[in-house]
């Protein structure tokens, strides 16, 4: 295997430049490291920290290991791959499980996993009118770019449905123009926990990662869900959550030579785990607070990932945690109001020290960290300790180092852990 004293040269390949801080901690270690990004309108995230590249095929024979960061790159990386190019990065069949709700469901039921009812629709009407003759409790999960941005999802709140049938009712002529289908899920309560693993294209490497997400803009968790803003999370060798899911998918995603982090969302309870979704890539911030718990540099790491290497990933023990910090518009779109605070510089009261602190959508000029993009997707601030409240104290700490106009964050990440915890191990699963 590699070793941290062997340099490689890796290029990284994004649709939105997701896998900056990644690519950043990498060339920290001394590789070479080129970053491709194909929205234009982030054209400056990264500038003054990364070295960019404007056609990432020019550099296809340049590069040890190449890097995708994000679904709807299957294709591509299947032709490398037989080509023996060492990629990092999804396959035609994992994008498929993740974008594609209804087969990623039953793939779960393929392999044994207790799927939650589920009913995929492209017609509005038929959807309300299976909700008047099934009455239950659902979750509304649309489908393609609307489904991925999390903006427009609807949990049911009353046992027959009724507030879902009237959501649809008033609100079908303007979602139809944004997503062309949608699933409803059968309601089950309990606790949302993510497990999680990198495959080396034959197998998972230990340990695993479990993690609790945070997906609404405010403490308590309320507003609009924004895809993540905050993680919880531990290292560990074994769980019933992974062996009784992901461990059920080994098989296939070796057929599939799939290399990388593959993950599943669950819903357990003291009547079984119940899977909701796949996350075929690195997550985000996922990835950045997992890098607060990994100890192997993660230029060999993800070099020898990419040649399956048979190997133990050295993490640390308890906890890790991940706060993000953003401003405006955040977590929407809006030029006019980004336009206040693109260029800003993000600023630290004991000077520009880097510990626990992880690049979101942000470049260097004249000197600072400043915001870069669209997006208002500032930072990932993290921290690690033996217990969660360590863990908390640390990333908090960091937080309160950083001078950033009108930024926000939660001041709850992790909170939920001592209600949880008793749960789960109540119910057999830590």
């Amino acid at each position: 295997m590699v070793n941290q004293t062997q340099f490689k040269k890796f290029l990284f390949i994004s649709w939105i430049c997701l896998s900056g801080d990644l690519a950043w901690q990498v060339k920290k270690e001394g590789h070479e490291v080129k970053v491709y990004i194909e929205d234009k309108a982030d054209a400056d995230v990264y500038d003054g920290i990364l070295d960019k590249v404007e056609k990432w095929e020019d550099y296809i024979d340049w590069a040890d290991v190449i890097i995708f960061d994000d679904t709807g790159f299957g294709l591509i990386v299947d032709k490398l791959r037989k080509k023996g190019k060492l990629v990092v990065g999804g396959c035609v069949y994992s994008d498929k499980t993740e974008e594609d709700r209804g087969f990623g469901q039953e793939e779960m039921k393929r392999f044994g996993m207790n799927v939650l009812p589920n009913h995929n629709f492209t017609d509005f009407d038929l959807a309300i009118n299976f909700l008047k003759t099934h009455p239950d409790r659902y979750v509304f999960k649309p489908n393609g770019q609307v489904g991925d941005e999390k903006n427009v999802l609807f949990i049911g709140e009353e046992e027959d449905g009724r507030d879902i049938i009237e959501i649809l009712e008033h609100n079908k002529k303007a979602w139809i123009k944004k997503t062309k289908s949608f699933q409803l899920q059968k309601f089950v309560a309990g606790v949302e926990v993510a497990v999680g693993a990198f495959f080396n294209g034959k197998k998972f490497i230990y340990p695993i990662n479990v993690n609790f997400e945070h997906k609404r803009l405010f403490p308590g968790e309320r507003g609009p869900f924004t895809g993540e803003m905050g993680t919880l999370m531990y290292w560990t060798n074994s769980s019933p959550l992974f062996f009784d899911t992901l461990k059920k998918m080994e098989k296939i995603l070796s057929d599939y030579n799939y290399v990388g982090y593959f993950d599943i969302n669950c819903i357990v309870n003291g009547r079984g785990i119940y899977p909701l979704e796949f996350t075929a890539r690195f997550g985000y911030p996922t990835i950045s607070v997992q890098m607060e718990g990994i100890l192997t540099p993660m230029g060999e790491f993800l070099f020898n990932l990419a040649r399956g290497e048979d190997f133990e990933l050295r993490t640390k023990k308890g906890f890790q945690i991940g706060v993000v910090v953003a401003v405006p518009p955040y977590p929407f779109f809006s030029d006019k109001i980004f336009s206040i605070y693109k260029d800003s510089s993000i600023l630290f009261k004991n000077g520009h020290g880097s510990e626990g602190i992880h690049l979101g959508d942000v470049k260097m000029a004249d000197g600072d960290l400043k915001l870069a993009g669209e997006s208002g997707y500032a930072l990932v601030v993290t921290g690690s300790g033996i217990t969660v409240e360590e863990a908390r104290n640390q990333a908090y700490g960091r937080l309160k180092n950083i001078r950033l106009l009108d930024m926000f964050y939660r001041v709850d990440i992790g909170t939920r852990w001592l209600r949880d915890s008793d749960k789960l191990q109540a119910w057999g699963y830590i």
